[in-house]
């Protein structure tokens, strides 16, 4: 039996995720870190000890053992034992270190200086067209050690630990795999709320996830994707007039309710040419389209070349650019019509 789609598996499933290896931090006494700009998410967990974990532009989270946390800001972000020490440069520190453990302050400590140890990797997506749906992650997601997602975890902190203090076969898919699970679990913490806000709501498609109207209905959009969807028939469904649920969709998500439908259709049809040999013709049909020509019209529409151009492209050439999009331009379609079937939105 199929298991049931959810859209946060859904996307999940059409990410081109590369996680890099894990790595970790051993520091005593005073010591306060600061890393440069980067292009990816980092993700990881405190294993012994506390630290504060901050990102430009963003208050500091103090996090303890057994906490998780999620870094989605691009800018320069700092780690530190306290708030009051001077920050040096990490990149040195690393780029110095023989270890995948790099080590600061005194190794041995004394009984005043506690011992903080920090386990975490990155994770890069290889493909923007997907990725922009998770825009409107909080900068710092801390994932508190005593609720169900980080508690889900708690067992393979120690394999964290296995991992970045040895190289061993299959150590790269293995820091790869943990990576991800943490990358998971941090996500699933912002759609449940359970991570720290600041009391509004989380913007974006992730927020959206979490409204229980506008959440069944991405629920019904990814469960039946090729289903001739009106937004009044949408609507209808979880319980809102056509314009209440137009202008709440829009407010949440950030497009208009068959925009959106329109745009998952063609990633996840983009997914399909690109993994599998399935004619156009067959793949247009699947996704709610009326002909083939229809369907390759909204393609190039969306993504700004044609189905086959699209299978055969190189990798490289649908990556994000250094400002987010994509290389090939992910776009938004200036009208759709009501219906989003036979319509071929």
């Amino acid at each position: 039996m199929q298991s049931p789609v959810d859209p946060l598996s859904d996307v999940l499933a059409s990410l081109n995720v590369r996680a890099g290896s894990l790595s970790g931090l051993e520091a005593w006494g005073s010591w306060a870190l600061r890393f440069g700009v980067h292009e990816h998410i980092k993700i990881g967990a405190v294993l012994d000890g506390s630290c504060w974990l901050g990102a430009d532009g963003a208050e500091p989270v103090r996090l303890r053992t057994g906490d998780c946390f999620l870094l989605a800001a691009r800018e320069s972000f700092t780690v530190s034992g306290d708030l009051d020490t001077p920050y040096r440069s990490a990149e040195e520190l690393y780029r110095t270190s023989d270890s995948r453990i790099v080590r600061i302050g005194e190794t041995h400590g004394t009984a005043d200086q506690e011992r903080t140890l920090i386990v975490g990797g990155s994770v890069d997506f290889l493909d923007a067209t997907v990725a922009l749906l998770l825009d409107g992650l909080p900068p710092v997601v801390a994932i508190r050690g005593g609720t169900p997602p980080a508690k889900a975890i708690q067992p393979l902190l120690g394999v964290f630990l296995d991992e970045v203090s040895a190289i061993r076969m299959g150590t790269s898919v293995m820091s790869g795999r943990l990576t991800e699970i943490l990358f998971i679990q941090a996500l699933r913490a912002v759609v449940a709320g359970v991570s720290e806000q600041d009391g509004t709501a989380l913007p974006g498609w992730l927020g959206a996830l979490g409204d229980p109207r506008i959440g069944g209905a991405l629920l019904l959009m990814h469960q039946q994707t090729g289903r001739p969807w009106t937004v009044a028939t949408l609507g209808a469904q979880v319980g809102m007039s056509r314009a209440s649920f137009a202008a709440r969709f829009k407010e949440l998500v950030g497009l208009p309710p068959l925009v959106y439908l329109q745009r998952w259709r063609i990633l996840a049809a983009g997914r399909e040419l690109r993994h599998s040999e399935r004619t156009v013709a067959s793949v247009a049909t699947e996704w709610g389209y009326s002909s083939e020509s229809a369907f390759s019209t909204a393609f190039k529409r969306v993504t700004g070349i044609s189905p086959a151009r699209y299978r055969s492209a190189p990798l490289a050439t649908l990556t994000a650019t250094p400002d987010g999009w994509p290389a090939t331009p992910f776009r938004v379609p200036a009208a759709v019509d009501e219906r989003a079937g036979s319509s071929d939105a």
